[in-house]
């Protein structure tokens, strides 16, 4: 009886309506920290997983060999990867596809790449229109990789240097 009493009070007196009203205003005049987004970015964390690459070797062979470790390890079953024997005997891959829209960036795929092939860039500001513009085959992959490939050597050693 007495907590309905209670409950029956702050909803008359509106208690939470003016708790509500002194967080704004403990709020009304502070610092604002909005940024103008093309123009000012904020900090992103050293362990911020982005958009995937394809890396090649320093001669220009893609790093790949084709092991299926990061298909196997993905939860999302967001990477499909085909391959196929060359003939020297090294088995390359002749497909390399990720579902961006079924991927969760969880990273397992970098982790589990015995050759350092497959990695999460830092790049954020990607998009697609369509959902078959999500859908990265191995070519756009490599370009990603060839592109950016001085900045994920960066970032690589920097992680290699913080372990």
């Amino acid at each position: 009886m007495v907590e309905r009493v209670r409950d029956f009070l702050r909803s008359f007196l509106l208690i939470e309506l003016f708790q509500g009203l002194a967080v704004t205003g403990r709020h009304l005049f502070a610092r604002k920290i909005t940024l103008q987004y093309p123009e000012e970015k904020t900090p992103a964390s050293p362990r911020f997983r982005g958009l995937h690459a394809l890396r090649r070797y320093p001669n220009g062979e893609e790093r790949c060999i084709g092991c299926k470790l990061c298909e196997a390890v993905c939860p999302a079953l967001a990477i499909t990867i085909e391959t196929a024997e060359r003939g020297d005997g090294t088995r390359r891959t002749t497909r390399y596809d990720i579902d961006l829209t079924k991927c969760i960036f969880c990273g397992f795929c970098e982790e589990s790449c015995p050759v350092d092939s497959i990695v999460e860039t830092h790049i954020l500001e990607y998009h697609g229109e369509r959902r078959g513009e999500l859908y990265y085959t191995k070519e756009m992959l490599l370009a990603v990789g060839d592109r950016y490939e001085a900045e994920i050597a960066r970032a690589r050693a920097a992680d290699a240097a913080y372990r």
